[in-house]
């Protein structure tokens, strides 16, 4: 029988191999062929899988539009730049680039001040390249960042309350070129040069409150 004791746990395993897809896959099927042993395969998971950290949403406006005019590969083009752009920035703030999702980037870094600060200079750096791209192929993201109990897969996926947070902020509220943080993110923000505007929006009868990053 196999028990999340016989699964890979040695502390001298690579982490990519502890946290490793295949591992976690293993793990869900231990929890469907023995539910018995719910609780200690969940506590495996978190242990092997969970982190606290924040949580960096990009997202880059315009797929429609610029498809409909000028045809996916010059969007394809766009957001190769955008990414060329932004990845140095997340990495300088110590960031880790999870994964590149058509226009969307997923990031997690230690701490909000750093995910902030890497937003910002994100967009100071794609307003610069503005400056000489032609009206039209013009790059332009918003930013969700949360921060919280994630999953984190294999540094390549992840999943959590905040993330589904900060995809909101980034995806559907934020607007060109704002970053937008959550509640727990605020709670954890320790930079007091950052400043933020109080936000609240009704979403299915509920009242969601978040803060918008200001200069």
């Amino acid at each position: 029988m196999t028990t999340p004791t016989d699964l890979p746990s040695d502390n001298n395993e690579p982490v990519s191999q502890r946290n490793s897809r295949a591992n976690l896959e293993r793990l869900l099927d231990a929890l469907i062929d023995h539910p018995e042993e719910r609780l200690a395969i969940t506590r495996d998971i978190e242990d092997i899988f969970g982190q606290e950290k924040a949580v960096m949403a990009l997202d880059m406006s315009g797929f429609s539009r610029t498809t409909q005019r000028l045809g996916i590969v010059s969007f394809l083009l766009m957001i190769h730049q955008m990414k060329l752009l932004a990845v140095p920035c997340i990495e300088a703030a110590t960031g880790l680039v999870l994964k590149a999702e058509a226009d969307n980037l997923f990031a997690l870094f230690d701490s909000v001040d750093d995910a902030v600060r890497a937003s910002q200079e994100i967009i100071q750096r794609l307003n610069a390249a503005n400056i000489v791209l032609p009206d039209g192929r013009r790059l332009y993201v918003s930013v969700g960042i949360g921060y919280g109990y994630v999953l984190n897969i294999e540094d390549r996926d992840l999943w959590g309350d905040e993330v589904n947070l900060a995809s909101k902020l980034g995806e559907d509220i934020a607007q060109l070129g704002e970053i937008l943080i959550t509640a727990e993110a605020r709670a954890h923000l320790q930079g007091p040069t950052i400043l933020l505007q109080e936000e609240n929006l009704s979403v299915s009868g509920l009242t969601l409150t978040y803060y918008r990053v200001l200069g």
